[in-house]
């Protein structure tokens, strides 16, 4: 452990905003309203956007499997649901098997939606990650996943 405090601490140098967490502060301030923009383009909120995102690769799922997938709170994802029903992007109905349990589809009019919303959000990461490599992209991904946060930190429930 001595180790790797030691290397925190010596990449920060004497300029103290060059520590690593003012460094990602700043970029992920920066990639969140990018992001935020990107979405905002095709008339979706961040949560919205990332709910399509998730009923793309399926098609549907159960209301629960949305909360855990997504990590919401079960009454912040039944009003990112409401909103993209009333746009009729998704649309909820009885599981069959279990009437107590809703699943969620997306619709031919959420498809299209999410289809720019994707090209949108690729557009934004060719823009900051254009001067990496396959290699590197992949290199920071597993990076992050070892960086200590969980879901339960404020900024992660914050609507």
């Amino acid at each position: 452990m001595a180790a790797n405090e030691n290397t925190v601490e010596g990449a920060a140098g004497a300029d103290p905003l060059e520590q690593l967490g003012f460094l990602l502060a700043r970029h992920g301030a920066i990639a969140n309203s990018r992001v935020q923009h990107a979405f905002a383009s095709c008339g979706l909120a961040p949560r919205a956007g990332a709910t399509l995102m998730v009923l793309g690769g399926c098609g549907s799922m159960g209301q629960q499997g949305l909360v855990a997938a997504l990590e919401v709170d079960p009454s912040i994802m039944v009003a990112i649901l409401n909103d993209l029903e009333s746009a009729q992007l998704v649309e909820r109905r009885r599981d069959p098997a279990d009437r107590r349990r809703h699943i969620v589809g997306i619709t031919d009019r959420g498809r299209a939606v999410l289809a720019e919303a994707r090209a949108a959000v690729d557009e934004v990461e060719r823009g900051l990650f254009g001067d990496l490599s396959a290699q590197d992209v992949a290199t920071l991904r597993g990076l992050l996943a070892r960086v200590r946060t969980s879901p339960g930190d404020q900024v992660c429930s914050e609507q």
